[in-house]
Order: C-alpha cells, then structure tokens, then sequence
C-alpha cells in the first residue's frame, strides 16, 4: 500500500470521486498543510489554521499508480483557481499535493507543468506541490460524507 495527500476543494466531493477508483483501497478526509495541531472543522473554516482540507488516498500501486490517481486529481477540480473551488472560497479550500516522496514530489511537478502546457484551461495551474505533514482526519460526521448524505454539497466533477 502507499499513501497519496490531496487537497482540491471540499473533501467530500473529492472523497467520493477517489473513492471509486479501482485500487483506493482507503479514503480518509481530513486537514493537512497548517501549523495547528489536531485543528477542528469549525477553526480551519476560518482559514487562520493555514490547513487545507484534503483526503488521504491509501491505494495499492500494483492496481493503481499514482501517476493515475494526479489524472484524477487534476480532472475533478479547477487547478487554475487561487483558494477556491465552486462556491468555496478561502485558503483551505486551495489546491495543493502532499508529496510522500521525492518520486512522488517528481511526478506531480511532471504532470503539474503538463496539465499547465495543455491549452486545457485559460489561465495558468496554481496548484501547491508540498512535502507531506502531518494529516490530521477529520471528525466523523465529515467520513464518507456523501455516502451517508447522497444529496449533500459538493462541487467535483470529473472533466474531460
């Protein structure tokens, strides 16, 4: 199993995406990239914590690679928007990769500059490319949110 850190948004639109692809084995929701300890919903929805809420994606790379999991993560939110996805605004809410390795740290500066090359968005990729801190999950009633509210907010889609 290996560990992949992504934050793109609301976690539990991102959750439920990540969730379904064949070999996550594990979706945790949760707050990382802050320097408060054991941070609250309630303070990193003030956006003074400097958390962003992101999920932890446990996966096995013999079905899965992670090279496919940043398809993914750039396809289900707007990489190009500074702090915000849909209706969400503020820094928590920021599109960031939690590296966990310097492989890792390699391939997501690689398909970061791709995605930027493509022409696919009109502005440039501003997603963060950080070293991995530490993951703080998130209180219970946020896991598996969507499975538990099939009608709650979200704002992720895959794009083409």
């Amino acid at each position: 199993m290996e560990t992949a850190v992504f934050g793109a948004g609301c976690f539990w639109g991102v959750e439920e995406i990540i969730r379904n692809i064949p070999g996550v084995m594990e979706t945790t929701v949760g707050y990382c990239g802050g320097n408060t300890t054991d941070p609250t919903y309630r303070e990193v929805c003030l956006g003074t914590t400097g958390h962003a809420e992101a999920v932890r994606i446990r996966f096995d790379p013999a079905v899965v690679s992670y090279e496919t999991l940043l398809d993914y993560f750039f396809r289900l939110h707007d990489p190009t928007t500074v702090n915000r996805q849909g209706n969400d605004i503020g820094s928590q809410y920021r599109s960031v990769i939690f590296y966990q390795s310097d492989t890792q740290k390699t391939l997501a500066e690689a398909k970061k500059q791709a995605v930027d090359q493509s022409g696919k968005w009109k502005t440039r990729v501003v997603t963060e490319i950080a070293p991995a801190l530490p993951f703080y999950p998130a209180e219970d009633y946020h896991q598996d949110y969507l499975q538990k509210n099939p009608n709650g907010y979200h704002c992720h889609f895959l794009r083409d």
